[in-house]
This record gives C-alpha cells, structure tokens and sequence, in this order.
C-alpha cells in the first residue's frame, strides 16, 4: 500500500516547497528575478560538461529512431541556445503588476485588473531536455515555481540541467524549489500530478498525442493543453516558385522533429505540374519520403500512395504528405478535417487569397510566405515558450511569459458603503 501511496507523497512535499516557493517570487521584483534568470544562464554554460556526460548516458540508452535522437541530443551548441534563452527573457519586460484594465464606477469605486502569477505550474514533456530550462526561465520570470517531469529517457539530463539551474537559485537566494524536477521518471508520478487539485494550479502538457490525450482525460488540474502539430503549409496557384520552394524545404526539413514542422503540403492544381516535382527533387535530396494523393502521383509518379490516416499523422520524421487541391477553400477544408489547429501556412503573392486564408484559418497560428518552423516563442520575440497551446480556453500560440500570468483586480474607494 505504501508503494502505491508514494507518487502521491513525493509530489505533495513537491509542491508543498513549490507553492512556499511561488509565494517568495511573487513578492520579488523584476530585478532580482533577472538576477536569477542571468545566474541560471551562467551556471549552465559553467556545467555545461557535466551537463553533456549526463546527456551522452541518455543516449547511450537511447533505441528511438533518428528524429527522437536528435530532440534527446544536448550539444554545446544547444546548452549556449538555452542560456540564452534565459537572458532573453530577462529582457522581457516584467509581466507582473502590469495594469490590463483601468476604470472608475459612477459611485466613485476606482478597479484595476491587474496581472498576476499562476502559482504553482505542472509540466510533462518528452523527449527534449531543453525544454525543461525552457519552461523553468519562463516561470521564474512570471513569478511561478515550476515542477518538471520529463521522459524518462531524458531524466539525466533533466536532472544535470536543474542542478546548474538550482545553483544559479541559489547565488541569488531565491528559493531552491521555484524549480523542482520530478524525484522519480515512474509513470505514476504523471498520475499524481494529473490528480494533484489543490497541489498544482496548472498542467502543461508538452508532447506527442498519446501524452496529451492523456493528460486530458485524467486531469484533474486545469490544462493548458498543446496537442500535435500537424501543420500545412498551402501553396496557392499565385505563389513564387523560388520563394515556394525554399519556404517548403525549411518548413519540413530544417528539423523533422519540431511541433512546427510542417507534414502536409497541399498544392494548387494549377501550379502543380510544374512545382511540385521540383519540390520533390529539393525534399528528396535531403532524404525525405512522401505519402501523396492520387492528384499528386498523376504529376509524379513513384509517389507513394497517401491513406486517409497518413493525412492524420504527425510524422516527427523526414516524410511529408502531399495532396493537390482546387483552391484556397479546399485547402482550408482540408486542413479543417485533418489539422490540429496548431499552425498552417500559405505561400502566394496574392494579398486578397492570403488574407482570405489567415481570416478563415481556425488554427492558433497562421502564416503568410513563411514558414511553420517559425511557430517558436522565441521567433515571437517571448524569449523562449513552455508550448504551443492549442485549446481555446486562456491562451492559444506559443505559450511565453504573459501567457503564464493570471489576473486579480484592486479596488480602491473613498468610503462607499453599498446600499
């Protein structure tokens, strides 16, 4: 009985110390949390060795396929992006305090909404390690203490990265728990925090679908959800052949492995015949696959045939699925039946069919003559993000600092009584 109380245990001394933690950020200022946020950034590049050994044991385990190799991968280059980020986001402006709303009633009463932290914050991820120093900058920043649990393939380097992010904490006497990572890479650990009420104050789920469907089903705590990324990109008949192709090669090639890789490529009929086997050629001598309609394979025959369910997929790999369409509603029908309404793109010169497109797009990103790789919080501008969101409820994109603040309202009177 013991063993299956635990989980539960170890995530309420957890987030006991988190919220503790939250209460200490939250009454700090901008500066000292900079402060932080620099100290974090100096102490991984200082253990940036410690930090790749850890990294280099996660791999050595590692049995994934190509793609989930890359996004395990820790490299020098990779530990200087994160510090980065940090510094980033300590350029943000402050998202707290900020006045979001400003009014005076008729009987005098002065309200102010005003944004605040979240408190304490749950995060799931998978296979990526950097996300945990990712998501751990975004909450200090946002006054939030953060509980991390990555995958269990990663958990070395999870834990080698909190340990510089802890010690840069700890240089500047801000609380050791503001960032915690999971004790244990158990699975039921998961389970405690989706149960956690009254624990955690949100969940964030960052993954592929059988994690966040998960999440949804299970949870008990509010979820910011982030489902797949089945992104599109649309090439309109109005589109620029050269722009076209180099924007579809970096959209799915740059890396396979990203939410904001593109895997469906829908191509007008009319510039068909003659763009599409020359962005086949450009895919395919960087070893891309395809999975295309019949429209498609008409135009470039050794095509292998698409199934309903390949239009479904994520491939988080270096295959893409193509299908011609009859213009700008059918493609946004398309994407309608098979996206995640996470981010779609569409490339064309035709400034009435690309603002056709990006108002009757119902996805959390649009894009117009660029590519979906570019759905990134730090491409925002955010420094980095914790997510793509794609539910509709408290935010939609990439989730950055202002994402992770709530609000409270003040009310400031003169001695009115209600009557």
């Amino acid at each position: 009985m013991h063993v299956e109380t635990e989980p539960t245990e170890q995530l309420q001394r957890a987030a006991h110390a988190a919220r503790a933690a939250s209460q200490v950020l939250a009454r700090t200022d901008t500066g000292h949390r900079n402060g932080g946020l620099a100290a974090m950034a100096a102490a991984l590049r200082a253990q940036a060795p410690q930090i790749l050994a850890a990294n280099a044991a996660d791999l050595g385990d590692c049995t994934g396929p190509a793609a989930f190799r890359d996004r395990l991968t820790l490299n020098e280059a990779r530990i200087e992006a994160m510090a980065k980020g940090l510094e980033d986001v300590a350029a943000l402006p402050d998202p707290l305090g900020r006045v979001l709303a400003d009014w005076t009633r008729p009987n005098g009463l002065r309200i102010q909404r005003i944004a605040a932290p979240i408190g304490v914050i749950g995060m799931i991820y998978e296979s990526r390690p950097n996300v945990g120093a990712d998501a751990a900058g975004l909450c200090l920043k946002s006054g939030n203490a953060v509980i991390l649990r990555g995958g269990a393939e990663s958990t070395r380097s999870a834990h080698a990265i909190n340990a510089a992010l802890v010690t840069g904490l700890r240089s500047v006497d801000l609380p050791e728990a503001s960032v915690q990572v999971a004790p244990t890479a158990d699975r039921s650990f998961v389970g405690a925090m989706l149960a956690g009420a009254g624990l955690l104050d949100l969940i964030v789920p960052r993954g592929g679908k059988s994690l966040v469907e998960r999440v949804r089903r299970e949870a008990r705590v509010p979820v910011l959800a982030h489902a797949e990324g089945l992104c599109h990109t649309y090439i309109h008949a109005a589109a620029n052949p050269d722009m076209a192709r180099r924007i579809v090669l970096n959209a799915k090639m740059r890396r396979t492995g990203i939410c904001g890789a593109t895997e469906t490529l829908l191509i007008d009929r009319t510039v068909a015949p003659s763009l599409l086997p020359a962005i086949v050629a450009d895919l395919r001598a960087l070893g891309c696959d395809f999975r295309a309609d019949a429209a498609a394979r008409d135009i470039v025959p050794d095509l292998l045939a698409a199934s309903d369910a390949d239009f479904d997929t994520e491939w988080l790999d270096a295959i893409l699925s193509v299908a011609v369409v009859d213009g700008v509603d059918a493609a946004l029908a398309h994407i309608t039946r098979h996206g995640s309404e996470h981010t779609d793109a569409i490339v064309t010169e035709d400034a009435v069919a690309a603002e056709y497109f990006l108002t009757n797009l119902d996805s959390a990103v649009g894009l117009w003559n660029a590519s979906t790789q570019f759905c990134d919080g730090g491409e925002f501008g955010f420094g980095a993000e914790i997510g793509i969101a794609t539910g509709r409820i408290h935010a939609r994109g990439p989730v950055g600092v202002e994402q992770l603040t709530t609000y409270r309202y003040v009310v400031r009177g003169t001695g009115q009584v209600r009557p």
